[in-house]
């Protein structure tokens, strides 16, 4: 049947608001210490679930109804599994569960907030990052829960990532202090314990100017493994612990994420050789490097294109959440070189042939810089339109992140109904080179916005979209962009889309949480002298200004953007009487947990379009 005519972003579609909010998050994976099972964690409108498989045994579930999470900046790093046990975090609590089942019981007070459990291989002791009234610190507690717990290491602003040598008494871990993020630099040390105390703490690698990622010990003891960043580019070490000798075994890279949660894994020892993410430009490889010598070697792992959490058992087999632009997230079990999915997110009902490919585009910045996007066409074979289809332009959050080749539900659901749909990895991002990324240093509010702009321009250029049916979207970060486009740069979009964006620098230091609170040092610049530039850069001192109709969209709950930035917005929208819809979500924080709340938003948003954009 040739396919009907609608007009663009009204085609009937197959992709419904019920079935985003009805989609898994898959959230880590872990082996035991044998290899025999794999335990992990996913989370369905808010409740997160922890299971563990052991070979063809069917998944048991091991939560026993608890809400199983960290607190430490944005969570992560929420279990561990030790020898026959799992530990995991909740409302600031550490559990203990037999792999076997049983119900949970609790090894620490519930004390401050806590996240990175590591487990020692002889199973005695937990070491974990504890963070109490602003003060942080490497923690430790018997396996058993009999003692109080006990700090190991304080000082620093920050810990992540601590892990086990074989020999269950030395660790090493990362750290770092204000005014730096993690990307910026941080340090990595090991030590020793004795008795109760951290000794010969050494300083292996890293600096204020130079980030370091995920230690990990080999198994048979004799070498250290992790990432650094060197100049433009990352590199994988191997550092001998007799000898103190660093071997830089994979280099000229991209293989540093930017640790924006705790429990971030990318590599993993298989006997003598190491695992690894690579990432080109948002597409994703997996290699194996020999510690001694040799190229590395690619894995199967055909058709995903985005991996994450990438874990290696003791006998070999390895686990990652893959995903594409056509397939879903999955947890994937490469075992001897076949893959075996253990988990999908959703039900993968639609038809891949349906789901829109991303086609990589670019653009000049005003200072001469490529700025880099991903666009995904109008999607629906089933339905045709005659012109240039309307666009959404979406602002990804950070900024210091990027968006990639991973499963898209958002350019998914909007491409399906007629619509082009742009990521802008504007300056700043990750994934392009280091000097890509510092390129928003003290421009926060200017490149991105430029940027943002100039996407607008590169798509109607390229006869992609119609330059007067177009959307600015994005959250946090990105919904920041988007308040200050609205602002600056009123009628280059049809409407804008602000989901709990960033709309007062100097609020935003008061009020958001530790974790971030400098990040603006390095972005905009420095309070008092900079105080100038924080007011022309923050969206509420110019939402006077801002004509074009918006939709905002806050959670209740966000401790990382209270909701008085968007009620600011929204505020001087009714003095001014500007066309807006504005909704609050209860129960809900920094981004979208409940399936209630994901089917409004999209039902909401696709109204706000319709009548304000389409027509």
């Amino acid at each position: 049947m040739p396919p009907q005519q609608k007009p663009f972003g009204l085609w009937p579609s197959h992709i419904s608001p019920a079935m985003l909010g009805s989609k898994l998050r898959l959230e880590d994976a872990q082996f035991d210490p044998t290899g025999e099972t794999i335990v992990w964690l996913d989370a369905l409108s808010g409740k997160s679930s922890l299971w563990a498989k052991t070979g063809p045994d069917a998944p048991r579930e091991l939560s026993g109804g608890l809400k199983i999470g960290g607190g430490v900046g944005y969570g992560g790093g929420d279990f561990a599994v030790g020898p026959g046990f799992v530990v995991f975090a909740s409302k600031g609590r550490l559990y203990r569960v037999a792999l076997s089942g049983g119900l949970p019981r609790p090894i620490t007070p519930a004390f401050g907030d806590l996240a990175s459990p590591a487990v020692s291989p002889d199973g005695n002791w937990v070491l974990f990052v504890h963070t109490y009234e602003r003060t942080d610190c490497l923690a430790l507690v018997d396996s058993d829960g009999q003692h109080w717990p006990i700090q190991l290491r304080r000082g620093a602003d920050f810990y992540m990532q601590p892990t086990w040598h074989p020999d269950s008494q030395r660790i090493a871990w990362v750290e770092w202090n204000h005014p730096q993020m993690p990307w910026d630099g941080t340090q990595l040390f090991t030590g020793r314990l004795h008795g109760d105390k951290l000794v010969d703490v050494k300083h292996i690698h890293g600096d204020a100017d130079t980030p370091t990622f995920q230690p990990a010990f080999s198994p048979d003891g004799r070498s250290l493994a992790f990432l650094a960043n060197d100049g433009e580019w990352d590199t994988l070490y191997a550092r001998s612990l007799d000898s103190g000798e660093k071997k830089a075994l994979l280099k000229d890279a991209s293989l540093l994420p930017p640790a924006w949660g705790q429990g971030m894994h990318v590599l993993g020892w298989r006997g003598s050789k190491i695992v690894i993410v690579k990432n080109d430009r948002g597409w994703h490889s997996l290699l194996e490097v020999d510690s001694a010598a040799g190229e590395p070697v690619s894995l199967p792992v055909a058709p995903y294109s985005s991996l994450g959490q990438v874990s290696v058992s003791s006998r070999g087999d390895i686990s990652f959440i893959g995903s594409s632009p056509k397939i879903p997230e999955r947890l994937v079990l490469l075992e001897n070189n076949s893959q075996i999915i253990l988990r999908r997110s959703d039900s993968e009902s639609i038809d891949p042939a349906l789901l829109p490919e991303p086609q990589a585009i670019e653009w000049p910045a005003p200072d001469g810089t490529v700025v880099h996007g991903l666009y995904y066409a109008p999607s629906n074979p089933a339905f045709t339109d005659r012109g240039l289809p309307p666009a959404l332009v979406n602002i990804h959050g950070g900024p210091t992140s990027a968006r990639g080749s991973a499963f898209n539900p958002a350019a998914a659901y909007f491409a399906s109904r007629g619509y082009g749909y742009l990521e802008v990895n504007y300056r700043g991002s990750t994934g392009f080179g280091r000097s890509y990324m510092l390129k928003l240093r003290g421009q926060w509010g200017k490149a991105d916005v430029e940027d943002a702009v100039g996407a607008a321009g590169a798509l109607a250029a390229l006869g992609l979209a119609d330059p007067k049916r177009m959307v600015i979207i994005g959250g946090s970060a990105g919904g920041y962009t988007v308040l200050n486009v609205l602002a600056h740069h009123p009628g280059v979009f049809r409407a804008g889309v602000n989901l709990y964006g960033v709309a007062n620098l100097f609020d935003f230091i008061i009020g958001t949480h530790k974790f971030e609170e400098r990040y603006n040092d390095s972005l905009v610049g420095v309070l008092p002298q900079d105080a100038e530039k924080f007011k022309a850069w923050s969206p509420v001192f110019h939402a006077e200004k801002i004509r074009d109709p918006i939709a905002v969209f806050q959670g209740a709950e966000d401790k990382v953007v209270p909701p008085e930035h968007s009620e600011q917005i929204v505020a001087a929208l009714r003095a001014n009487k500007v066309t807006h819809v504005y909704k609050l979500y209860e129960g809900e924080g920094h981004g979208w947990r409940k399936t209630e709340t994901i089917v409004d938003y999209y039902e909401t948003l696709e109204r706000f379009l319709q009548m304000h954009v389409l027509f």
